[in-house]
């Protein structure tokens, strides 16, 4: 079993006058439990079952996430797959290691990417559904990479599932048949696409249809028998030709863009919150940060007593989210172009400086970035849209290594377009539009061969023993690291179930205003929120898409968030 071995200041001394607080992780429930093999949890049962598949034959944490990738191509093509990117977080006996499998820009590609000749921004079809938005795909370099250094089994067996899945059919469930149907103009872009998921009508084929992808097939068949070449090398000038012919402006794509990229090994954001230590993801992910942040700036109130019923707790958590976001606005990136402060960022003082900004009365009106130790100059940001095509899993082998895997196309069927039988990315549109803001260069402007900015926070949580108790993250752009923050509050500070810390609702903040779920216990309290200064609450349906594999007395436990299981049936 793998231990944590801190490298940090006691827990005590992170922040003046914090609770000495240290709940222990929840008791076993009636939530499915692993075997001996391990547990996996995934947004899809047949996902689950293609990683639980490589666990039963002897595969590493590491083996079964990459099948779970693969399969999830097939399955859940609406948010993620080898046409997209990741990030990858494993825990074993070498330590932390994290793996940066981002999508890259064109080496050709300029700050004015998104641009017309007035300044102004592309229309929404140029913009995101062209070849503009498309960014190399990291997904297979990623799993590869990962697999040179913790895989057991031989990489050809571990595309068995999917292209199983991929050849022999799969059922259309309600979550697909809903994305194909309200993301039509995404999903059913090519006529290749159309041909796989509409009928002749145009309209998505019927829930219970059984769905076939033999070209996928045939593509998980090269890339498992040649390895990642099969899509770097021999599909290269293929690819980047198809991706070129797409692009109206700038910069286009070459096959020597696709040949040049390469997975990287990233230092992991580890910070200690109560007795427990969190490790997550370091640029350029904003997620490791953001989670870091919000929990030291919550860590000196007793947030336990409080209760998720609470509308304090909520007041907190939303004046936490404010400042933690305001730094990650400004200074988070690409840090093989930008220096990004990380250490300071979380350095324990800084945090306590950025939690004595919140009051527990009410909300601040204006959140101003703090500067860290060792921030470079003030750089301005400009606007993000959210990742909708994410998908998150966490896997547990039988030796207790530990992989925290967060996979994204970022939009709903990402940019439309669909190569090999999958859809590729839109991820340059995470990007900042505008490359400088009143003379002042954008921390995430587009740059050639650069990675733009991500949400994406897959966490792996250890106790004071360095054990691994907790292994999560989340799909929803820039509220994913809220929602794990969240999810580790309900876990440690509540005592809560899995499955119980990710139903808890959604609350965000966006500048003076917040957003929450319709039916919620937060719904009643808008008015108590409003008092408390947080301007406009919106409400809306309930949304959130998290997995996690818990430590329980009893075994580790798999939980999904229960909004999306209720999609996945087949009625």
């Amino acid at each position: 079993m793998f231990k944590f071995i801190g490298f940090f200041s006691p827990v005590a001394l992170l922040l003046s006058g914090c609770a000495d607080y240290s709940p222990s992780i929840a008791s076993a429930t009636e939530t499915p439990l692993s075997t001996s093999k391990g547990a996996v949890s995934t947004a899809d049962p047949r996902a689950t079952a293609a990683g639980e598949a490589i666990l039963a034959q002897g595969g590493s944490a590491t083996d079964a996430a990459i099948a779970v990738m693969l399969a999830l191509t097939v399955v859940e093509p609406q948010s993620s797959g080898i046409g997209g990117g990741g990030f990858m977080i494993h825990a074993g006996n070498d330590g932390v290691v994290t793996f940066d499998g981002r999508e890259t820009a064109p080496a050709a590609a300029s700050g004015r990417r998104f641009l017309d000749e007035a300044g102004e921004r592309l229309a929404y079809e140029d913009r995101v559904i062209s070849g503009l938005s498309v960014g190399v795909p990291g997904n297979i370099a990623l799993a590869a990479k990962a697999h040179g250094q913790y895989g057991k089994l031989p990489w050809t067996d571990l595309f068995a599932p999917a292209i199983a899945l991929a050849r022999d059919g799969f059922l259309m469930n309600r979550r697909l048949n809903g994305s194909l149907s309200s993301r039509s103009e995404r999903g059913g872009h090519t006529a290749a696409a159309r041909a796989i998921f509409y009928g002749t009508d145009g309209e998505p084929l019927p829930i219970g249809s059984r769905i076939t992808i033999p070209e996928l097939a045939e593509t998980f068949e090269r890339i498992a028998v040649d390895g990642p070449a099969a899509l770097y090398e021999t599909s290269a000038e293929a690819l980047a030709t198809y991706i070129a012919e797409a692009t109206p402006q700038d910069g286009r794509m070459t096959a020597s863009d696709v040949r040049a990229y390469e997975a990287r090994m990233r230092e992991p954001v580890c910070a200690p919150y109560r007795s427990y230590s969190i490790c997550g993801m370091g640029p350029p992910s904003s997620g490791g940060v953001a989670v870091a942040q919000m929990l030291g700036q919550l860590e000196r109130f007793d947030v336990a007593s409080l209760g998720p019923d609470s509308v304090q707790f909520w007041h907190l958590f939303l004046e936490s989210q404010r400042v933690a976001y305001a730094d990650r606005e400004l200074y988070l990136a690409d840090e093989d172009f930008v220096a990004v402060p990380v250490a300071g960022l979380i350095d324990p003082a800084y945090v306590a400086t950025r939690s004595a900004l919140i009051d527990p009365a009410s909300a601040l009106s204006n959140v101003e970035p703090g500067i860290p130790p060792g921030a470079p100059l003030a750089r301005a940001d400009g606007d993000e849209p959210p990742e909708n095509g994410t998908t998150h899993f966490s896997i547990v082998d039988a030796d207790g290594n530990a992989v925290s895997y967060t996979s994204t196309v970022e939009g709903a069927f990402g940019s439309g377009l669909h190569f090999g039988g999958f859809y590729l990315n839109n991820e340059l549109t995470d990007f900042s539009s505008s490359p400088a803001i009143e003379g002042v260069p954008v921390a995430n402007r587009v740059e050639g061969g650069k990675r733009p900015r991500s949400s994406m926070a897959p966490t792996i949580v250890f106790d004071a023993s360095g054990e691994v108790v907790l292994v999560i993250g989340a799909a929803g752009g820039p509220t994913i690291p809220v929602q794990v923050a969240r999810s580790i509050i309900g876990v440690i500070d509540f005592g809560m179930s899995a499955e119980e810390a990710l139903g808890l609702p959604l609350i965000m903040a966006f500048g003076p205003n917040v957003i929450t779920e319709e039916g919620s216990a937060i719904a009643g309290m808008v008015g108590e929120l409003q008092t408390m200064g947080h301007g406009q609450v919106r409400l809306l349906s309930p949304r959130g898409k998290a997995n996690a594999v818990l430590r329980t007395e009893s075994g580790w436990e798999t939980a999904g968030d229960p909004r999306v299981a209720e999609l996945l049936g087949y009625e």
